[in-house]
């Protein structure tokens, strides 16, 4: 084409030049001819690729620029995907997000999220609805809760890259030993505890997360549902902190550190604090997070290959048992101007193929439900179909856009109930009051 052009371009400036026309004339058409040649032949200017930026926490970032991140990319040649690197803290990886949204223009496209920071930010507005974008087929490929958690409101604003969920760890060579099923309600914990306490073969029955945090609340919320109660139902804001079965939960854990099942220090522990005790072999249960799994079963640990996994317990049989999910995901920033290209971002990250590298490379739980039990990955994770058993009976922190507020007023006050500041009753009516006031509040200003 550009060859035609420049031909008869020639053959008109020659016939051209055949006209008599004044000498300055010919050279200016001359020059103009030469020019348009220039124009032509030159390549067309090509479209420079649009860069998408997510920020994460640091621990997080190698599995992300080890292969999916260059994989990505040589895929989607007319796309960059740019990690920022953030702190190591959770809480202050939410608060820079909030910080970017709050000043209007947000840097970042792709918006990675724990499952407690959707309804905040969706109420908020921050968040691009992917409803109408991602099927219910598709959305059939994750775990139900990890889907649920990914809502507000009835409305989708995430994909699950990777899901979590509280267990029960339980040493399966001490139980075998003196003859004993896995427990399966708190009851069967508190028997078989004093039991084992008894033979001398373990110094604590059971260990929990009770320092007033984030990781305390996830504890409690197993319990609670255990004990069939609730801590706030978002479809009607209606609070159960001062219901009987709140009430019982908290008795339960009292009683732990009263019988001496549990340490006097439980109520100042996080998740390190009962995997160092676990892991050293003094304690016949502890609640914790998929994470403990390998480091439990390392070389060099005193209970590698002793040690088995469950769903959280009940209070009795028939009951409905829950483990508290966690998990992260991907959401697209309302403000970006690249929200198809994030879009196709969020479906190559968490399509069947990369998720399953993903898992293999960074021992994360899936969010797709398949990988759980497939043959690769379980392979290298033989605990993985177990797993599924405790994600599948996961239960979700209440989906509401106060829920940092929320979480607040639980830890302190159960804090004050577990440390015997106030009495259970006392607590947990002050819990649920303060939560009621947070919620008309809410309600009143959207209103």
């Amino acid at each position: 084409m550009r060859s035609t052009i420049i031909c008869c371009l020639s053959s008109s400036l020659m016939q051209i030049s055949k006209l008599w026309i004044k000498p300055l004339q010919f050279l200016a058409i001359v020059a103009l001819g030469l020019l348009a040649i220039v124009f032509i032949s030159a390549p067309a200017p090509t479209q420079p690729p649009v860069t998408l930026k997510l920020l994460m926490t640091a621990p997080d970032v190698p599995p992300w620029t080890k292969f999916m991140v260059k994989q990505f990319e040589a895929e989607h040649p007319n796309i960059r995907l740019q990690i920022v690197e953030g702190p190591n803290q959770v809480n202050l990886l939410e608060d820079m997000y909030t910080t970017a949204f709050l000043l209007g223009d947000s840097p970042y496209d792709l918006v990675n999220m724990d499952v407690i920071w959707i309804s905040k930010f969706a109420a908020a507005g921050w968040l691009m609805d992917l409803t109408d974008e991602v099927t219910e087929a598709e959305l059939a490929a994750f775990s139900p809760a990890d889907v649920e958690g990914s809502k507000y409101a009835g409305r989708l604003y995430r994909l699950p890259v990777r899901s979590d969920a509280g267990m029960l760890y339980y040493r399966k060579d001490l139980l075998d030993a003196a003859g004993f099923d896995p427990p399966q309600t708190f009851e069967d914990i508190e028997r078989i505890s004093q039991a084992l306490q008894a033979q001398k073969a373990v110094r604590w029955g059971y260990l929990w997360q009770g320092k007033q945090y984030e990781g305390a609340a996830a504890m409690f919320v197993e319990v609670l549902k255990g004990f069939g109660g609730f801590w706030v139902n978002p479809d009607t804001l209606e609070v159960g902190l001062d219901r009987p079965e709140a009430l019982q939960a908290v008795e339960f854990l009292k009683g732990t550190i009263a019988q001496g099942i549990s340490p006097p220090g439980v109520t100042t522990y996080v998740e390190e604090d009962t995997r160092r005790i676990f892991q050293n072999g003094e304690a016949a249960f502890m609640r914790n997070w998929p994470y403990a799994w390998p480091l439990m079963n390392a070389e060099n640990s005193p209970v590698r290959g002793k040690i088995e996994i469950m769903p959280m317990v009940r209070s009795q049989s028939g009951q409905a048992s829950g483990s508290c999910l966690g998990g992260w995901g991907l959401g697209i920033a309302k403000t970006s101007k690249h929200q198809q290209e994030a879009l196709e971002a969020i479906r190559f990250i968490t399509s069947p193929a990369i998720q399953k590298q993903f898992i293999l490379e960074a021992g994360y739980v899936p969010s797709r439900r398949e990988l759980f039990t497939n043959a690769d990955v379980v392979a290298r994770y033989d605990h993985y179909p177990e797993l599924l058993k405790v994600v599948d009976t996961a239960v979700l922190r209440p989906p509401i856009a106060q829920y940092a507020q929320a979480s607040d007023i639980l830890q302190r006050y159960l804090s004050a109930a577990l440390t015997n500041q106030q009495s259970p009753e006392a607590a947990m009516q002050g819990a649920a009051g303060e939560t009621r006031r947070l919620l008309e509040a809410g309600r009143a200003k959207r209103a």
